[in-house]
């Protein structure tokens, strides 16, 4: 009841309560659409163009973005690879020896190029497992990113190809012929990127750093290398660690005959070049590639995955396929060719297999 003396007009009610109305929709409206707003924002659109692949368990990873944006990290790395050794600032150390007692060096190009490489494919494909032979220091992580293009020779070849980001296991060589790297012979070093999915390689990508040449290749899709078209098949040339070149020579030359050509040379990425059609001319030619002691991975996996998109093969010496899962190195030695019986080749060379583990 309206107090004593005060009338409450019926129209002077209905327009208070129309503009308490007013009010409360005004408020509610505004926190509909800021809830509106944050749930739009806070979920990523599917497939979307900013929304990186393979950034959760779970996710899907387009293995052609995969080999676009390792092309880059091969080639960002090399930078910093050549960048170091023509500024001569190595600052070359030891961190170890080898199983054979040599010893294995460490220099600012590996560190540096590793960081690159790493921290670019990492922001690119956050969930995908990498592996690199260096170290990562997570105290000096480096924000490198990619702007997702794709070159337009990848567009041409490779057609899109989606894997579980669980299945898919990157391996990282920074700087590949260390040793030589810190003899100053250039031709030998690259940089390497491979993909395994599921353990078997897929894409790789090996590139030679002070000449600029990158070869890469995808299992299934494509590649801008190819063989060569002829390969000596009754004496081969055999290319071979400077350091193994001793234990492989004998038993290759009663094996093939006396004129068979052993070819010492450095870095695992520049023997599987050797057996590829390449427009190089600070690189040699061989037709099978040898190494008789335990290998890490990381230097073996790009030129596996590249043989096997051309057809050809790397096993070890017993002929067994190489997995790219689990440890990081591989105790049965390898030999590789391409376009050649590369059982016969394993069935001529069963010696070699005593040395592997050594």
């Amino acid at each position: 009841m309206a107090p004593m003396g005060i009338r409450l007009s019926p129209l002077g009610m209905a327009v208070f309560c129309l503009l308490g109305l007013g009010v409360l929709y005004h408020l509610y409206s505004g926190f509909l659409a800021g809830r509106f707003a944050f749930f739009m924002l806070s979920e990523p659109a599917a497939g979307g163009p900013d929304t990186p692949r393979g950034s959760a368990p779970g996710g899907a990873v387009d293995l052609r973005e995969l080999l676009a944006v390792s092309v880059l990290a091969a080639a960002r790395g090399g930078e910093e690879v050549k960048r170091v050794r023509e500024g001569n600032v190595l600052n070359a150390k030891a961190k170890g020896k080898t199983r054979e007692g040599a010893e294995e060096q460490l220099t600012s190009g590996d560190l540096l190029s590793n960081r690159r490489m790493f921290y670019l494919l990492k922001g690119a494909f956050p969930a995908v497992q990498i592996n690199s032979e260096e170290r990562v220091d997570t105290a000096d992580q480096e924000t490198v990113s990619w702007d997702r293009s794709i070159p337009e020779d990848i567009k041409q070849k490779i057609q899109p190809k989606e894997v579980p980001a669980e299945s898919v296991t990157v391996w990282i060589d920074p700087l590949d012929a260390t040793q030589e790297y810190t003899e100053d012979l250039r031709q030998y070093v690259t940089t390497m990127v491979c993909v395994a999915v599921n353990g078997k390689p897929v894409i790789g990508v090996i590139h030679k750093p002070f000449s600029a040449y990158t070869a890469w290749a995808m299992v299934d899709g494509g590649s801008n290398v190819k063989a060569r078209s002829s390969y000596n098949v009754k004496t081969p040339r055999i290319i071979v660690s400077r350091s193994h070149a001793g234990k492989v020579e004998q038993v290759a030359r009663q094996t093939f005959g006396n004129k068979t050509v052993i070819i010492p040379a450095g870095g695992a990425g520049y023997k599987v070049l050797a057996l590829l059609d390449v427009a190089e001319k600070n690189q040699e030619e061989a037709d099978v590639y040898i190494h008789v002691t335990y290998i890490k991975k990381w230097d073996i996996c790009a030129g596996n995955a590249v043989l096997r998109a051309l057809g050809g093969h790397m096993t070890t010496l017993t002929g067994e396929e190489i997995s790219y899962t689990g440890s990081d190195g591989n105790e049965g030695g390898l030999i590789a060719s391409i376009n050649m019986d590369h059982k016969a080749l394993i069935e001529k060379l069963p010696d070699l297999e005593k040395t592997s583990h050594k």
